[in-house]
């Protein structure tokens, strides 16, 4: 298999010294696992064959959940860099006391992808509340694939517009969507005079272009940092957008596209207000972390 060859020699070394140091095949395997939370059953099994001591597969199992660990899916966060986590933290910090009324007059909106059928998942073992940690995540960047696109928009007062996008979106495809769907729903939000755009830093956003237009049509837009999913609370939107759809079941690419407009609907404005309203529990939460990725 594959994933066995990604234990190193060292690795491979390091069991075997702790098992002649008298180390149980239970130590061996939370020592190893916390190191390389990658490391399958297979590969536990195989190395401390090598060692000298015969285990099953079901006793690493065992073994590993009375440690705490248990096998779950790799989460994907976004691929930080220095900047990306400074920028977070300086958005944070810089917003940190804003009163709950400037964040009930921004409208948020993003672009996300929603997936017919599920994609296959890489595997950790960890604790409890650990599927944040970067030995337990997957780095992505934005759009690596799905069935369709979709962007929408929402505020304090409820959800926007929800539309799909058909084509491969450039920047002329994005200024038509704003001027065909954000601008209605402003209106139809009754957002307050001053009211404040919410997108983040996709280059069909910044683009030189959709700046320009941005200004002539007196967009006032809030200055974003990259890789910030968990500040967007549209996020929270889109997985309940998601989970719902999937309850559905969809069959083809025209049900799913229909289940989605239907289901984005019926989200009630209730649930878009307490998401606006818990706004600066995001913004300390990042702080704690330091400005990485941060729960959702």
């Amino acid at each position: 298999m594959a994933k066995t060859k990604e234990l190193s020699k060292d690795t491979r070394n390091k069991i075997v010294d702790l098992h002649q140091a008298g180390k149980t095949e239970s130590a061996i395997g939370k020592q190893m696992v916390s190191k390389n939370p990658r490391t399958t059953r297979g590969d536990l099994v195989n190395d401390l064959q090598r060692a000298g001591t015969k285990v099953t597969k079901a006793t690493i199992s065992n073994t590993l959940h009375r440690q705490g660990l248990k096998s779950c899916s790799a989460r994907r966060v976004p691929l930080l860099k220095p900047v990306h986590v400074q920028a977070r933290l300086k958005f944070a910090r810089e917003h940190l006391d804003d009163p709950e009324e400037d964040w009930e007059n921004v409208i948020w909106s993003d672009e996300t992808k929603v997936e017919l059928f599920g994609k296959n998942s890489t595997r950790v073992w960890r604790r409890k509340n650990a599927e944040l940690h970067p030995k337990n995540t997957i780095p992505t960047v934005k759009h690596g694939g799905g069935n369709i696109m979709l962007w929408g928009c929402f505020s304090a007062k409820g959800p926007g517009r929800l539309i799909r996008v058909k084509e491969r979106m450039n920047g002329a495809m994005y200024r038509q969507i704003l001027s065909e769907n954000h601008l209605p729903s402003a209106r139809a939000l009754k957002m307050k005079r001053g009211w404040v755009f919410q997108h983040d830093n996709d280059p069909k956003h910044t683009a030189r272009v959709t700046k320009e237009w941005l200004r002539k049509k007196h967009f006032k837009v809030l200055e974003w940092p990259s890789q910030s999913p968990d500040l967007n609370p549209i996020e929270n939107l889109w997985r309940e957008l998601k989970v719902r759809v999937a309850q559905r079941q969809p069959q083809n690419i025209t049900a799913l596209e229909e289940i989605c407009t239907e289901e984005w609907a019926k989200i009630q404005a209730t649930v878009c207000e307490n998401l606006v309203k818990t706004y600066r529990k995001r913004l300390t939460s990042v702080i704690a972390n330091k400005g990485y990725i941060t729960k959702y």
